[in-house]
């Protein structure tokens, strides 16, 4: 599915990341974990095509994707969604999917625009204000129904459950769960909550300071003590 070699990212004098090498499996849930600052989100960035690493590759289905524009990278199957919802203003949403659906496949099919909202319990107010009429979790659902929409075989879901109250986060574990099984897709998802991260992925990467310090079962992970270390010593900002 997706193998990072050697993925370098630096901005002047700051190395954002350093060597980032692992493989994401075909429909495999995996956890991305680490201190603030530690460069989860620019690993993103760099997978989606928002930033340019400075060193490595990212082979993703035997293709080098590293030097395609974000638009291209949709096309082959990766979609994310973004830590702050980001609904197009003004447009319903319905209409939120139509794009995204477009800018992914070249095309809108209404069928799968239905069974988007169907699936993400949207369809109630699929013609509504996509900015004014949602709460906090269906604009969750939204941003995820968007990177749906491209028709993914990667999905990077970046902190989809913060902000969220115990009951809204247990529901959309739920959908998640259920999304990974229905659409056969790979999930790679940036999650605080330890407890969510252990019930959800089967297998979680830890991030400290730009550097991959642990890759295994939440067990073997949250138990390592240079990963209790990076969390109890202090913040990265």
């Amino acid at each position: 599915m997706l193998t990072l070699n050697n993925i370098t990212v630096q901005f002047g004098g700051l190395i954002a990341l350093k060597g980032v090498t692992f493989t994401i499996r075909d429909e495999e849930v995996l956890g991305l974990v680490g201190p603030n600052g530690a460069g989860k989100t620019t690993l993103f960035n760099v997978i989606s095509g928002l930033t340019r690493p400075t060193g490595g590759e990212a082979i993703f289905n035997k293709i080098n994707i590293l030097n395609s524009p974000m638009h291209k990278r949709a096309r082959v199957g990766i979609g994310r969604t973004f830590q702050i919802p980001q609904p197009l203003q003004e447009l319903t949403v319905r209409q939120n999917l139509q794009v995204a659906q477009r800018f992914g496949t070249g095309k809108v099919n209404q069928d799968k625009i239905e069974e988007i909202l169907n699936f993400l319990h949207l369809e109630d107010k699929a013609d509504r204000d996509a900015v004014s009429s949602l709460s906090l979790s269906e604009l969750k659902a939204l941003e995820v129904g968007k990177a749906l929409a491209t028709e993914p075989q990667l999905l990077l879901l970046d902190e989809v459950l913060a902000g969220l109250e115990t009951a809204s986060k247990r529901a959309f574990m739920k959908t998640l769960s259920e999304l990974n099984s229905k659409y056969r897709i790979s999930i790679l998802i940036i999650e605080h909550d330890i407890e969510t991260i252990s019930n959800m992925c089967p297998r979680v990467c830890v991030l400290n300071y730009g550097q991959i310090i642990a890759d295994g079962t939440p067990k073997e992970v949250f138990s390592d003590p240079e990963v209790i270390k990076s969390y109890t010593g202090g913040a990265h900002d």
